[in-house]
């Protein structure tokens, strides 16, 4: 048994998952192994905030993470964890000031010997991957087409035990809000705009990802939930009521237009609605319908699951 802690920094959201790490009987075996959740938690920072429009991670921005970071470490210091890892993703990989993040994250987890890891879109798509296929069962059918939306950017991963196409694209809810939904809800004309965007990234994922080898469709992070708890009505989020979930295209789509039409004042209303969600899930709604429509007409599903595991999970997978 051995005790790790993974961090992933994203655009929106920074995530801490302390877990317990079974060795299965054949080491080699990778998927043997399990996961035993200790501690997980998710705040939004907004770590991304402006950077699509100045390049650079804004102060506020770095002061709510940095002080989130610090937090984290010092759990990680109370349970006892042998082994971390901190990824961050795009924002900081897009940010002029990336040095000083690093520097601060160092900083907080000193007693660790730990710095972030930058990593590329193509390692962030088979972390997601590992940790995104723990919902699909025997019964469901392979290739897995693992789709995990963030903030800044979406990717797009396909294999059955391992990834064989995978593309990192520069669409997520945090940038399409901040560059096209701007209106309160957003108007036909920006809704359009942002379609011209989401389109084009998913037609670059399919020039290098076959959507139409899809067997099933996997959807993971905030958007992704989200929209499954409205799709469930639920009043409160629950996180094991909704990983695997499995829901008709239609239940997604229906759920989609539901929040993209919504004002903020009503998306805000909603139980289970983080309120670091509430601006950008009409964002994350129009990108999820778009890419499940394209996939579904694609491949010929008709279903699509929904994951609570996802890089956060291939990350505490990946230390041991």
């Amino acid at each position: 048994m051995t005790r790790v802690a993974a961090v992933d920094c994203g655009t929106n959201s920074i995530r801490l998952l302390i877990a317990d790490i079974d060795d299965p009987a054949d080491i080699s075996d990778a998927h043997g192994r399990t996961l035993t959740d200790v501690v997980r938690r998710m705040e939004i920072v907004r770590l991304g905030q402006g950077v699509d429009v100045t390049g650079r991670i804004a102060p506020e921005a770095m002061e709510r993470t940095l002080r989130v970071a610090a937090e984290y470490a010092e759990q990680c210091a109370q349970h006892r964890v042998e082994r971390v890892r901190f990824v961050a993703t795009s924002a900081s990989r897009d940010a002029s000031n990336a040095a000083e993040f690093t520097a601060g994250i160092a900083s907080a987890f000193k007693g660790f010997g730990i710095r972030p890891e930058v990593i590329t879109g193509a390692e962030e798509a088979q972390l997601s991957f590992r940790g995104a296929t723990s919902v699909a069962e025997d019964a469901t059918p392979a290739p897995y087409l693992v789709v995990d939306l963030g903030g800044g950017s979406t990717e797009f991963v396909l294999g059955s035990t391992d990834v064989t196409a995978a593309r990192s694209t520069n669409i997520g809810c945090v940038r399409l809000t901040e560059r096209h939904l701007h209106s309160d809800p957003p108007t036909n004309s920006e809704i359009e705009s942002a379609l011209t965007d989401i389109n084009a990234a998913i037609d670059e994922a399919a020039a290098v990802v076959p959507l139409e080898r899809t067997g099933a469709l996997i959807g993971l992070a905030g958007s992704v939930t989200t929209i499954t708890a409205n799709a469930l009505g639920l009043a409160a989020y629950d996180s094991e009521r909704i990983h695997g979930t499995e829901l008709t295209v239609a239940q997604v789509e229906e759920s989609c237009n539901a929040l993209l039409g919504a004002t903020r004042e009503q998306r805000a209303a909603l139980g289970f609605m983080h309120p670091g969600r509430v601006d950008v899930i009409g964002s994350g709604a129009l990108i999820w319908r778009t890419i499940v429509r394209r996939v579904a007409d694609a491949a010929g599903i008709d279903t699509v699951l929904t994951s609570e595991h996802d890089i956060l999970d291939g990350i505490a997978l990946s230390l041991v």
